[in-house]
């Protein structure tokens, strides 16, 4: 044995499949056999290949891993049974509010991942097939469980009027219950297997919507956003403040940032500087005139003690402009290879 394997390892560089093997080996072979029936093939060859790895466990590692399971457990308990804000005030009294939330944290990703593991599993044709004739309502809450390009080819392929309810059915959902994912468990029955309840966790809502807009091509994206507009115009607003934010400047060519700069206050350019990366402000500073480059360099040195209000809002008028001018086709926001452009 090394003299690394007997030192033992510190429970805070385990890995998650460190972890799950360190409890298997605690449980011992018949227990662990009992357990090994309700997991899928490929998840017990991966930890058996761990509990092989594993070597020597000393007892205090052992027993803070078995700890961390312990209140996972309990967490996933609270949650499944009673709820998000049950699970809260269990946990809260049981470990108090900052481990709360991050026992919490936990468990509703583990539970989103491990509840609809399989829908990432089929391709966007399949799960088209399976979604195109249900409920607006019903194809939001399974995309929300789906990665976003995955979401977007599925939303491509929908007519306008339902890519429209689909979208801001998304953009509007905060939370799925228990009750509602048995629902959809029902009407899916025959086309997904092994959909379970899954407790309050966080899905869809404008974050998501944004990250879906960024996937589709920009006739899909103008047309969904021209109908949702007509009844939903602060919503499609809140959505494309979202889609592109400062930092995104990094992926903008070189003529379309020129183009923007010179619709800028250069004191906005100043303030949203101070709070942005290097990067970005080489990106800036290389589209400028050299006379113009350093006046702004000596502004940022003698600006000093902003409120980081007042840096967000300048970085905000300068994303306003750049949509603005986006939307007159005077600059160009690359949609992560969705647009081909011609030089």
């Amino acid at each position: 044995m090394s003299e690394a394997a007997k030192a033992g390892r510190e429970p805070g560089k385990l890995t998650q499949q460190q972890k799950a093997a360190a409890v298997i080996i605690s449980l011992g072979a018949e227990k662990a056999s009992q357990l090994y029936q309700y997991m899928d093939p490929a998840d017990v060859e991966q930890l058996t290949i761990e509990v092989a790895r594993m070597g020597y466990l000393d007892a205090e590692t052992t027993e803070e891993v078995l700890n961390e399971y312990y209140q996972m457990c309990l967490t996933n308990k609270a949650v499944t049974e009673g709820g998000m804000e049950y699970a809260r005030a269990v946990l809260e009294k049981a470990f108090g509010s900052q481990a709360a939330e991050s026992l919490l944290d936990k468990v509703t990703k583990s539970l989103k991942n491990r509840e609809f593991a399989f829908l990432n599993k089929a391709d966007e044709k399949s799960l088209y097939a399976a979604l195109q004739h249900e409920r607006p309502q019903t194809i939001a809450l399974v995309l929300s469980y789906v990665d976003p390009e995955k979401a977007a080819a599925v939303i491509e392929e929908l007519d306008a009027p339902r890519q429209t309810k689909v979208v801001e059915n998304i953009a509007n959902m905060e939370s799925a219950s228990p009750a509602a994912v048995k629902i959809i468990e029902a009407e899916m029955e025959k086309k997904f297997t092994n959909l379970m309840a899954t407790s309050n966790v966080k899905v869809g809502g404008v974050d998501y919507v944004a990250q879906i807009m960024n996937n589709l091509d920009r006739s899909s994206e103008k047309s969904i956003f021209d109908r949702l507009t007509v009844h939903n115009a602060d919503l499609v607003e809140e959505i494309r403040k979202r889609m592109f934010v400062f930092e995104d400047i990094m992926i903008m060519d070189n003529r379309s940032v020129q183009r923007f700069l010179r619709e800028c206050d250069p004191r906005d350019v100043v303030l949203a500087l101070k709070g942005s990366n290097n990067d970005v402000a080489n990106k800036i500073f290389s589209n400028m005139s050299t006379r113009m480059a350093q006046t702004i360099r000596d502004d940022l040195e003698i600006t000093t003690n902003v409120r980081i209000r007042d840096v967000e809002e300048a970085q905000q008028r300068i994303v306003t402009i750049i949509r603005n001018l986006e939307e007159k086709n005077e600059l160009i926001i690359s949609k992560g290879g969705k647009d081909d452009i011609i030089a």
